[in-house]
């Protein structure tokens, strides 16, 4: 399912060009047009991490030229027409498309270390391309050795997330839809001790816990009112141990497993505590909304509402705790 669709039309040698970037679920699609004819088209899955597409122009009186389509921040794409490696065309003027590729400078290095202090080799010489320290291919190697690492734990937490909804779903009983999610969980811990790959270095067993918390509070307190605080009382609960996290243990808990999720690497501490007070507020959202308004209002509000803001929350708290190329140098 598309997303969205960026355009970013450019003229060279008189001729009209445009650069059709479409953002779907699980990739990016890059399309160059010249015209109405379609001149190249390149993608990249969202889980290989932010990459730099390059789109070759048809020769012109023996220059060779090029498009760069990549992100000039973490939300706006952008591209950069070459003529002989001379810049002709800037989408935004002054900023560059490959700025979001140094950020993985750290995880790719950090790999590349591990690797080669394991196999007591010398580290080879990395060989620089325009714009970033590693090359493309090097990138996509560290983004791929990532996800191999973590894909595991990562699919338990989608299956846990699917059972509860899938129970919920059929049965219309969300705390037998908790007990069942959590009786899985716990199920996974005891796997965990037969199986060498990581099932629980995700969230799985936090999942666990706050859906036996849930199925507890939903089965104790059925009252329609306790039903609408439910959020409140749960989001302050998960948000402290969120805070207590990034203040007290930098994120070594929450921050390290929240960062397997990302294509970039994050300041632990600050991820942790920037999603602690995501929750305060959508905590104190919910509160506010069940306590001023009617009840139809308030899961419209649940169903609806909650969800684009807490989104948006999340991504400027992911930009605040992005690292940036001089933090991962120092």
């Amino acid at each position: 399912m598309r997303i969205w669709t960026y355009i970013r039309p450019f003229s060279y040698r008189g001729e009209d060009y445009v650069v059709e970037l479409a953002a779907y679920l699980t990739r990016n699609v890059s399309r160059l047009w010249r015209g109405d004819e379609l001149l190249d088209e390149q993608s990249v899955l969202h889980m290989d991490g932010v990459q730099l597409l390059v789109h070759a122009m048809p020769a012109t009186e023996g220059h060779s030229a090029w498009v760069e389509v990549g992100m000039v921040s973490w939300v706006t794409p952008g591209i950069a027409v070459f003529e002989d490696g001379q810049t002709v065309h800037e989408s935004h003027p002054g900023k560059n498309v490959r700025v979001l590729e140094g950020l993985q400078q750290g995880t790719a290095m950090s790999s590349m270390t591990s690797q080669s202090d394991s196999c007591h080799e010398p580290e080879t010489e990395l060989e620089p391309t325009a714009g970033s320290d590693l090359n493309v291919a090097q990138m996509i190697e560290s983004n791929q050795s990532k996800w191999e690492r973590n894909k595991y734990s990562i699919y338990a937490d989608m299956a846990l997330g699917a059972l509860f909804f899938l129970v919920g779903k059929f049965t219309e009983d969300l705390a037998l839809a908790a007990i069942i999610g959590a009786a899985a969980g716990l199920a996974l811990v005891v796997v965990q001790r037969f199986v060498k790959v990581d099932l629980l270095g995700g969230f799985a067993v936090f999942g666990t816990i706050m859906l036996l918390i849930s199925a507890g509070f939903s089965l104790a307190l059925q009252d329609d009112y306790w039903v609408q605080m439910k959020s409140t009382v749960l989001g302050i609960f998960t948000a402290s141990l969120f805070m207590i996290d990034g203040v007290v243990r930098q994120g070594a808990y929450f921050g390290a497993r929240i960062e397997r999720y990302m294509p970039m690497p994050l300041h632990h501490g600050r991820i942790a505590i920037g999603i602690s007070l995501t929750g305060l507020v959508m905590a104190y959202g919910n509160y506010f909304v069940a306590e001023n308004f009617s009840e139809d209002f308030w899961l419209t509000y649940t169903t609806f509402l909650d969800i684009p803001v807490s989104m948006a929350m999340f991504y400027a708290v992911v930009y605040w705790a992005r690292k940036k190329p001089t933090d991962i140098q120092s």
